[in-house]
């Protein structure tokens, strides 16, 4: 999967604050990533957020 910094991700699963919507600010084992929405900041799996992504929409 080719995902870069600065690419917005549409997730299948949505964030607890409503929004699908996530950007990426960090690339490695891990994605840290920001929801659009509410601005939080988490870290997921690169797994986990590999199996989640719906769309990569460029920026």
């Amino acid at each position: 999967m080719d995902v870069n910094v600065g690419n917005v991700l549409v997730m299948k699963k949505k964030h607890p604050c409503g929004s699908d919507r996530f950007l990426v600010l960090r690339i490695g084992a891990d994605f840290r990533l920001r929801c659009l929405s509410c601005s939080r900041e988490f870290m997921i799996p690169r797994s986990k957020a590999e199996k989640n992504i719906k769309q990569i929409i460029n920026t």
